[in-house]
């Protein structure tokens, strides 16, 4: 699945620090460069559309690559389709497996650059197979029964046209279907047999959902492809791989691997919320993305923790399984689902009807916790007083998790499985559940109750920021440093005051490390090193604090403990190197919040 990269481009730097600085009074006003002011990351986006409802209601979708180059490659359309039928293919069996991942869609790839331009669907246009059997149709019909939507795959890429080493694209037929002569084997004649397909099936299938795009075209792009299917088919959502192209409702993320812990795709994200974000993968551990005619394995831990991982930061996850010529699964793909559908309704509500936790929805901090634990917070969308803990890595010993509370006052924590209420321990910003010891194999979960304001926090509006957009509680504006650094933020409490802790949430629009994703190298746009300093006048300063860091997604933490006005977060490198200038120096922030207490509670069985 080759990709070209396209990234999005942020809305326009406002104005300067100048309109923006601190009301103290002159004498006293902090001294520094001016900074860039807010960005409106809402400017250019409009409402959620009704259209998008099933996907931000989703956890997971069914990815299926299947056609005519499924393992045996059949070279003619017809031997295909009716190796399919004579196999005992059934729409309801791929709706049935998809049910037992929880999927609410799925997304049929046949129409792809690398098995054959299958169209399993009768066409009335000729340049590449098409059967007679109406398998979309009979998908469709199946799905919508059972309450799933399914969406189709589109490809604009001819270049692997005579692959198997001999031609899938008919291109006299479609010059004489269209009185010109076209070149189906060159992106531009391509574009405009696939700009027809679109059309046709959009006719054809008033209950089909959408189209998940596997690059763009110039044809389709000079036509208004997108534009008219939005003006002709409203209720139909349109997916881009690996581009963030804003007339698309989502933007999926293609096969993240080479992370630590492996499962942690969110960590090579470049999306952020509220965008809706999907990660598409294999799950088979090696092999193509269709079936190769060999039952490759599957590590349940691995793809349990993607689950989790992407439902833990609003993100859907798209798995990819290697359906056979016959349509069934490969026995280890199959042995999965069947797990999956006795794993996932225990703890279901943990991870459905969820936004992530530690970022813009609120919930305490994700990531790396103590002895070598790592997890995720999901936090209800209707109860926002109940939030859950993932243990996707136990710690390499001892009974507990610590974890930061982000200012949560913790009143009640239970065994999600066993109901069994756990002992645990609040005070110095973090949470400790105590003895552990029905550890699950992947996936330990506990709700957490807890009240459902953040207590010890200055309230939004309170703190003034050099910056407005860092304290206004609102994620959909940013600060945005220009490429400027050092970069120097400074926060004015109105008055004396005691500071415990500065919670500072960084845009999460770039990977968390250094890496090489289809020939883009990325890296961390995320604070490096850095210096914290009070002041009670704005002219004088005394630095408390002084640190490296963590590369890291969700909500981080500078512990202060001090008594002033002002306070200066003075910024010296990001993480990003010099060698990856889409990153290198630069630097977005969310919201920083000013903590001047840590919740403190106890709870016992």
């Amino acid at each position: 699945m080759r990709r070209r990269t396209v990234w999005a481009v942020f809305a326009a730097v406002l104005s300067l620090l100048c309109g923006l600085l601190l009301s103290a009074p002159s004498a006293a006003q902090p001294q520094s460069r001016p900074e860039p002011a807010a960005v409106d990351a809402a400017a250019t986006s409009a409402p959620n559309p009704p259209r998008e409802v099933m996907l931000r209601k989703a956890t997971a979708g069914l990815f299926l690559h299947w056609g005519m180059f499924t393992r045996p490659i059949h070279k003619d359309c017809r031997e295909w389709e009716k190796a399919v039928t004579d196999g005992g293919w059934s729409a309801d069996y791929w709706v049935d497996e998809a049910k037992k991942l929880k999927a609410s869609y799925i997304v049929l790839a046949t129409f792809h650059s690398r098995l054959g331009y299958a169209r399993p669907w009768p066409s009335k246009i000729p340049g590449s197979c098409s059967t007679e059997r109406d398998i979309l149709g009979e998908l469709i019909k199946a799905a919508n029964a059972k309450g799933l939507k399914v969406i189709l795959y589109m490809t604009d890429d001819p270049q692997w046209h005579r692959e198997q080493g001999f031609e899938t694209l008919d291109s006299q037929a479609y010059s004489a279907h269209k009185g010109k002569d076209v070149d189906l084997t060159q992106r531009p004649g391509f574009g405009e047999f696939s700009y027809d397909n679109f059309f046709e099936v959009m006719a054809n299938y008033p209950k089909l959902s959408g189209f998940w795009i596997d690059n763009d075209n110039a044809y389709w792009e000079e036509h208004k492809l997108y534009e008219q299917i939005r003006e002709q088919r409203p209720d139909m959502t349109l997916s881009n791989n690996n581009e963030d192209t804003p007339i698309m409702d989502m933007v999926s993320h293609e096969q993240k691997t080479g992370m630590t812990p492996p499962y942690d795709q969110p960590s090579a994200i470049w999306t952020p919320m509220p965008r809706l974000t999907e990660s598409c993968y294999k799950v088979p551990d090696t092999g193509s993305w269709w079936y190769d005619g060999q039952d490759r394995p599957v590590t349940t831990s691995l793809n349990v923790g993607r689950y989790v991982a992407n439902a833990g930061t609003s993100i859907k996850s798209l798995m990819n399984l290697t359906a056979m010529v016959n349509g069934k699964l490969p026995p280890q793909q199959q042995k999965f689902t069947d797990f999956m559908q006795g794993y996932l309704p225990p703890i279901w509500k943990s991870l459905s009807g969820v936004e992530g936790g530690g970022y813009m929805y609120g919930g305490m901090q994700p990531g790396a916790w103590n002895g070598g634990a790592y997890g995720y917070l999901t936090i209800s969308k209707t109860d926002r007083t109940r939030q859950y803990v993932h243990v996707t890595t136990r710690p390499t010993s001892g009974d507990e998790v610590k974890i930061r509370d982000n200012g949560y006052r913790v009143k009640r924590v239970t065994d999600l499985r066993t109901g069994k209420r756990m002992a645990f321990d609040q005070q110095g910003g973090s949470l400790t559940i105590k003895g552990i010891s029905a550890w699950d194999a992947y996936d330990t979960v506990f709700s957490v109750d807890t009240d459902r304001d953040r207590q010890g926090i200055y309230p939004t509006g309170s703190v003034r920021a050099s910056v407005p957009a860092l304290t206004d509680g609102d994620f959909a504006t940013y600060y945005d440093n220009a490429g400027a650094l050092p970069a120097s933020l400074t926060l004015d409490l109105r008055t004396v005051r005691k500071t415990r802790y500065l919670a500072v949430n960084q845009r999460e629009w770039s990977p968390t490390y250094n890496r090489e994703t289809f020939g883009r190298a990325e890296d961390s746009a995320r604070i490096k090193d850095y210096t914290v300093s009070v002041s009670n006048d704005g002219a004088t300063w005394r630095q408390v604090k002084a640190g490296v860091l963590e590369s890291a997604r969700g909500t981080r933490f500078l512990d202060l403990g001090v008594r002033a006005r002002y306070i200066k977060l003075e910024i010296d490198s990001t993480w990003a190197k010099e060698t990856v200038p889409r990153f290198y120096k630069q630097l977005q922030i969310d919201e920083i919040r000013v903590g001047y207490a840590y919740p403190r509670s106890h709870g016992h069985h």
